[in-house]
């Protein structure tokens, strides 16, 4: 069978492979500690769960417009408005399935052969992988952990370069948990506007913050850089809502126009009651919310003093998202049953074969020095697993 070129471009979601490894493995017995998945292990709040309820028994089970029905473009709007003092209107706002779905249609939509796309890394796994599908190519920058893993203005104007269309910008960072400043983003804003390339602004991760620290779009530096920015945000991961499948853009209208096409022949509208739901979400009691934080935030501290315990891992405390990102190179040329540690995925294999825990090698996200440990589980799973971890790790030679 042949198949298409694009095929032999890209690799599967690792993060989506970890999951389903570690589930694999527990449907044989295997009682499998699991850091791989990126979503929380909440449930969807009760309000938006009866929203989805009575839109099904109110019979808003059909088409809707493409891009999104009238009042889910209300509530990005206001939300925007609310929470970001950015000022969109509807014909600048798309919906879609999901956040990922909203980056694809964007880089189908604006990049091509020849054209370039600043990722810094690390980064999350799909982005070069979108990238590559759109026949554009990935132009990875990699960052410091000794800055927080944040790209710099001087860093990002030497990456630019004639064939340079946009910058993907992630804070808070998947996987790093790094968040930018409203200082950084003016001074990245500054290179972006000059250079005149655009910004892809994927804030997906913005409600989770910690310590009283404040979340900024770059769109919201000023009126210039807002023409160059496309905001991608979602419900996924501030709602645990991520099987929900409910993403959008908010940008100059003519890209927002050029996704929507692309969406028309790709998945038409987002599913109708996911996008009652939304509503409900983005307009209703925001309570659940800030305990899930709260939770998340506690889990945070613990899981970095505990891996910071371990002799070997160095770990950063994350601003943000509901990630560990520990550096781990100091274990690689240690061996276990005659095998050595060579990199972040043969420690993953090491973690998950000899201690029944699931880790996500960090070459997956363009840093072999490290490894992405999810906290969006539960203290006592975080307990045991970080236990196994550091049994592991004292195993080795």
């Amino acid at each position: 069978m042949k198949f298409a070129k694009r095929v032999e471009r890209i690799k599967p979601s690792p993060t989506l492979a970890i999951t389903a490894k570690a589930n694999a493995l527990r449907a044989e017995g295997r009682d499998i500690m699991s850091f791989g998945a990126g979503e929380p292990d909440f449930d969807t709040p009760v309000n938006i769960r009866e929203a989805a309820i009575r839109s099904i028994h109110d019979g808003f089970t059909g088409y809707t417009p493409v891009g999104g029905i009238d009042e889910l473009k209300s509530a990005i709007i206001e939300k925007l408005r609310r929470d970001n003092q950015l000022i969109y209107t509807k014909p600048e706002i798309v919906v879609s399935c999901g956040a990922k779905h909203v980056l694809y249609n964007l880089a189908q939509a604006l990049f091509e052969e020849g054209d370039e796309v600043i990722i810094p890394s690390p980064y999350w796994v799909s982005y070069p992988d979108i990238i590559l599908l759109s026949g554009a190519v990935p132009s990875i920058l990699t960052t410091r952990e000794a800055e927080g893993f944040k790209i710099q203005p001087d860093q990002l104007e030497a990456a630019i370069n004639e064939r340079t269309r946009a910058i993907i910008l992630n804070s808070p960072s998947n996987p790093t948990g790094s968040t930018y400043t409203l200082e950084e983003l003016e001074a990245l804003a500054e290179v972006i506007v000059r250079k005149d390339i655009l910004v892809i602004s994927d804030e997906i991760y913005e409600k989770i913050l910690y310590d009283e620290r404040s979340f900024y779009s770059i769109a919201m530096v000023g009126e210039e850089i807002k023409q160059r920015s496309i905001v991608v945000n979602g419900v996924s991961k501030s709602y645990s809502m991520t099987g929900w499948r409910i993403g959008y853009a908010a940008g100059p209208d003519n890209i927002i126009a050029a996704m929507t096409k692309i969406q028309s022949q790709n998945t038409s509208n987002p599913t109708s009651i996911s996008q009652k739901a939304a509503v409900e979400a983005l307009n209703g009691d925001q309570s659940k919310l800030a305990e899930m934080v709260e939770e998340f935030d506690r889990r945070r501290n613990y899981i970095v003093k505990a891996l910071n315990a371990i002799n070997g891992i160095k770990c950063m405390n994350p601003d943000g998202a509901f990630y560990a990102f520990p550096d781990v190179s100091a274990l690689y040329g240690k061996s276990y049953d005659g095998k050595e540690i060579t990199g972040s995925a043969s420690l993953a294999e090491y973690f998950l074969d000899g201690a029944n825990v699931a880790v996500v090698p960090g070459v997956a996200f363009g840093s072999d020095d490290h490894i992405r440990l999810s906290y969006a589980t539960s203290m006592e799973n975080i307990r045991e697993g970080i236990a196994r971890i550091e049994n592991a790790v004292k195993s080795l030679t």
